[in-house]
């Protein structure tokens, strides 16, 4: 065999032998990331080969499933029943665009991939389990009582039952059908593209797909004072809700000569007991109770009612409720009225009144009861959720007797239901650059019916038809709140 022969030969059987390197590298190494790409086509052809499991509310599944007709070889897409009034809870599963929320957070057990879904056989014979069921703790009328209240009003609500922390309902308007992007056609894009449609103008965009209950953290106003009453008792600066506070009205901000004034000019708010300052939402009181306890001090009290929790999750994670840092004096005076930096989500504010309304203790808020598997059996339970103590039980009944008195003599008295003790405290928060939107209506509220039922709403309208000087926490959200704590103790 002469030279070049033999070299050639030697070159071949290097090239050979790095491709069967390569192919053995590839099948070893990279098989597993390459078989669960993203842009492995029979990945998507085999999740949306079969039905899927549903999302329950109140023993009733508001998902299903149907035949595809657009989607090529993706033989199934999800369906929705009344998917515009659940959205804010189960999110959407898109054939393009991916899953969110609930159908994101399960989507292995809801395709049958989950690993506790798969028994032996199917192990051994390689076929797909049994899609598996999310059980949700919504109840069907506080959610709709909430969705038909706001009546497609930019805005939200939250409630939820103060001793175990289920939420009853999650509401957020406008709100739009998942039904209508969960294919790959060309109805199911247009659908896609008018729901995130911008004209450049943020101010008049609806923002249908923004779950305002969960994700939408914005400035709560006055119902923040009651995060700064707690602070208060619990600190010893007041002993009782009923002890005259040292409050010049008008109040001075410290360290300049901004002149903080009330609302109603009229209410007795000079000196005011924490009671009486919160019946008239008196911002003298609160902006000097914030500045003498000092922004450590209510920080500390906002983080244990959930305030800067960056992983908040029900299992959705929330977006984060902020009480700032490294604030001056008169900045601390005005975050004492939910003002300056503060912002919160309807999610937080309905934790405020539902940890007062459990006796100072907050109970994790979840959304889920139980996941289970296609027989009904439980892969995991949320029904013991954690808790921790906010304040004393001692200041929280105090809290509780104060916001009673705001609905029976005080801003919210649109929150009344006959027959039931009800407590709430309104606000109106200022929105835009130098106040120029119209400002957010806030209400945060519990109710007690005689049986023992409870109930914790916090309601937030962001825009409405309503004027400008019209715009009320007791005007516009306190009738929501009062709809859905009455469809939670029917």
């Amino acid at each position: 065999m002469n030279r070049t022969i033999r070299r050639a030969g030697t070159v071949t059987l290097l090239l050979v032998m790095a491709l069967l390197a390569r192919l053995t590298w590839m099948q070893v190494v990279d098989g597993q990331a390459l078989a669960d790409s993203d842009k492995n086509r029979r990945n998507a052809i085999e999740q949306y080969g079969h039905p899927f499991g549903d999302i329950i509310v109140g023993g009733k599944p508001v998902t299903g499933s149907k035949r595809s007709e657009d989607g090529g070889d993706l033989r199934y897409q999800r369906t929705y029943t009344d998917g515009p009034l659940y959205a804010p809870v189960t999110g959407f599963a898109s054939q393009v665009r991916g899953w969110t929320q609930l159908e994101g957070i399960y989507q292995d057990v809801l395709d049958g991939t989950d690993d506790r879904l798969q028994n032996p056989l199917n192990m051994l014979t390689g076929k797909q389990a049994k899609p598996g069921n999310v059980l949700t703790t919504i109840d069907s009328g506080v959610q709709r009582a909430g969705y038909q209240a706001l009546n497609g009003k930019k805005g939200a609500a939250v409630a939820i039952d103060p001793d175990n922390g289920e939420i009853l309902g999650a509401v957020s308007t406008p709100s739009f059908d998942p039904s209508a992007i969960s294919g790959s056609g060309k109805d199911d894009t247009a659908a896609w593209n008018a729901l995130t449609a911008r004209d450049g103008n943020d101010k008049d965009d609806d923002k249908p797909t923004l779950n305002r209950a969960l994700r939408q953290s914005v400035p709560p106003g006055s119902t923040f004072k009651l995060v700064v009453a707690a602070a208060a008792l619990e600190d010893g600066l007041y002993s009782s809700v009923d002890e005259p506070t040292h409050s010049p009205d008008p109040y001075t901000l410290k360290g300049t000569s901004t002149v903080l004034k009330n609302e109603n000019t009229a209410a007795p708010c000079e000196n005011a007991s924490l009671r009486t300052a919160l019946r008239y939402s008196c911002n003298n009181v609160f902006a000097k109770l914030a500045t003498d306890l000092g922004q450590k001090k209510v920080r500390a009290q906002a983080e244990k009612f959930g305030f800067n929790d960056s992983k908040q999750d029900v299992p959705v994670r929330a977006s984060e409720s902020r009480f700032p840092k490294k604030m001056d004096a008169a900045q601390t005076g005005l975050s004492g009225i939910g003002q300056y930096d503060v912002t919160a989500t309807p999610l937080q504010m309905a934790m405020v009144s539902q940890a007062i309304a459990h006796g100072g203790e907050l109970v994790d808020p979840h959304m889920v009861s139980q996941v289970q598997d296609s027989g009904g059996a439980t892969l995991r339970s949320y029904e013991n959720p954690g808790s921790h103590r906010v304040m004393s039980q001692d200041n929280a009944e105090q809290l509780q007797s104060a916001m009673e008195t705001v609905v029976d003599k005080g801003t919210g008295s649109n929150a009344k239901i006959d027959g039931v003790t009800v407590g709430g405290k309104t606000g109106t928060a200022q929105h835009g650059v130098d106040n120029s939107g119209t400002p957010y209506a806030w209400f945060t509220s519990y109710a007690k019916s005689d049986s023992g039922k409870k109930v914790a709403v916090a309601v937030m309208v962001e825009d409405s038809d309503a004027a400008r000087a019209e715009v009320s926490g007791n005007g516009l959200a306190a009738p929501i709140a009062e709809k859905m704590m009455r469809a939670a103790l029917r």
